[in-house]
């Protein structure tokens, strides 16, 4: 078989691993307030079902990414299969809480393969010319994906159990034998992989997310210790987890920490929708899921829409489109905290829609402040900070609820309308002034200079 027929065969399996990839990440979420039950867990507590997968998931997808330059792919995605597959049936026989989150750090060990993979048979297997086509089909599986997660996740866990959500991933394991078959024996230029660096990443920030859930100095000094070796050893390596002349480029630096705090803003939807719902509402998993869905399907089905809009009129106006739609939706979301699920949803649309938006602005920005030889080191680096930046924000966030529901805090926002919402609504509020804080930065380090670039070029 050609490559070209080969390839018509991998994007097509490509795409609905990536379905799976996507749904195991986003459909815990909508289970976490039933695992907070079960188990008697904090907020805090049951959100590393989420942070662990994610910590796992960054360190993982930059890694496989280098180990694919020495291996053949076909060998990481059969390892990384198994692995997701395997911590899909620990997660499912589970009886206790540790051995969930052990069950999610091995999905996100072998899930994380999948961008790696969905980065190189695009290129490997398709020529410029027909490489948009199959770039939008594997779009289409991340869109799909995250639109169907809420809703499956609502359904199995409300007639199931939330056991039967690990089990849905085990699926990936049908898609092995196609990799097999049509993948290539190809390697790319080998190199070492820095997975000390790796490693000493990953301690640092868990032991940060651990002082942070448990509020002990000492996790953070732990975290403080593995970061200093961290920065010795990508000074010190041929070949480190993180080029440090990479932040030498101040653009990509400045774009990396807009990134960081726009990544960490939009995890803030996700992970608070389920649990207000639950606790101010009442709601059971499968409602919850369809109050989140038409979010996350009009945003997947306006992708396009704002890809067309960064290529016509910049990304700068697409940016400051996602800005507004998100500052709206957090602050809208402060007010009615607490009120009926039939006017929520209308808001979770802009959030939904705003995060789209911010995330294809964002890389087209990113991207362009970097040399054509450092785009993908530059770009996967781009990737694991804005994973690090959700982890993070989930953490900080469960902690912040914890604190809100020991004591009923004083509503910030004076147009609350429903007074027991107080804790969601301070947090959406907060939020709020955190997108008007990033645009601020954004239009500092961005913005000012492509204006007066189009001034220049009208004049």
């Amino acid at each position: 078989m050609n490559p070209s027929q080969a390839g018509e065969k991998l994007i097509k399996v490509l795409a609905f691993t990536l379905v799976l990839s996507v749904m195991n990440a986003t459909m815990f979420n909508v289970a976490l307030p039933t695992l907070s039950k079960e188990f008697q867990l904090t907020a805090s507590q049951v959100s590393w079902v989420v942070t662990a997968y994610i910590i796992v998931y960054a360190i993982g997808s930059v890694t496989y990414g280098k180990l694919a330059d020495k291996y053949r792919l076909k060998d990481l995605l059969t390892i990384g299969l198994s692995f997701f597959a395997l911590g899909s049936i620990l997660g499912f026989v589970a009886t206790e809480y540790w051995m969930i989150i052990l069950a999610r750090v091995l999905q996100s060990v072998g899930a994380s393969v999948i961008p790696a993979a969905a980065m190189i048979i695009p290129v490997r297997y398709f020529p410029p010319e027909t490489r948009g086509r199959a770039l939008g089909t594997t779009s289409a599986g991340l869109a799909l994906g995250t639109a169907i997660g809420p809703i499956i996740a609502g359904f199995v866990t409300s007639t199931l159990s939330w056991r039967y959500l690990f089990f849905l991933s085990v699926l990936s394991l049908l898609t092995l034998p196609f990799y097999r078959k049509y993948l290539d024996d190809n390697r790319g230029e080998s190199g070492k992989t820095d997975l000390l660096g790796g490693g000493l990443l990953a301690l640092t920030i868990a032991f940060l997310l651990l002082s942070i859930t448990n509020s002990a100095w000492i996790y953070l000094g732990v975290a403080a210790i593995f970061f200093a070796l961290f920065l010795v050893r990508i000074r010190r390596s041929a070949n480190p987890f993180i080029q440090p002349a990479l932040l030498n480029n101040r653009k990509y630096a400045a774009g990396l920490i807009v990134s960081f705090i726009a990544s960490g803003l939009s995890f803030g939807i996700p992970f608070l929708t389920p649990q207000m719902l639950t606790q101010l509402n009442g709601l059971n998993p499968a409602v919850i899921g369809f109050v989140m869905f038409p979010g996350a399907i009009i945003a997947s089905m306006l992708g396009k829409t704002g890809g067309r809009l960064a290529d016509q009129k910049g990304n700068v106006y697409l940016i400051f489109l996602a800005i507004a739609a998100q500052f709206l939706s957090f602050f809208l979301l402060s007010v009615t905290a607490g009120i009926g699920p039939w006017v929520l949803w209308i808001f979770l649309i802009f959030g939904n829609i705003g995060q789209m938006f911010m995330q294809i602005g964002l890389s087209n920005t990113v991207s362009r402040t970097l040399a054509r030889e450092q785009t993908g080191v530059g770009m996967g680096l781009f990737m694991m900070v804005n994973f690090i930046a959700g982890a993070i924000a989930t953490s900080v966030i469960g902690k912040v609820l914890d604190a809100g529901r020991a004591s009923v805090p004083h509503a910030l926002n004076p147009l609350l309308i429903v007074s027991d919402g107080g804790v969601y609504s301070n947090i959406f509020l907060v939020l709020s002034v955190l997108v008007l804080v990033n645009t601020l930065l954004f239009y500092v380090f961005f913005g000012e200079r492509a204006a007066r670039r189009r001034g220049e070029s009208l004049g």
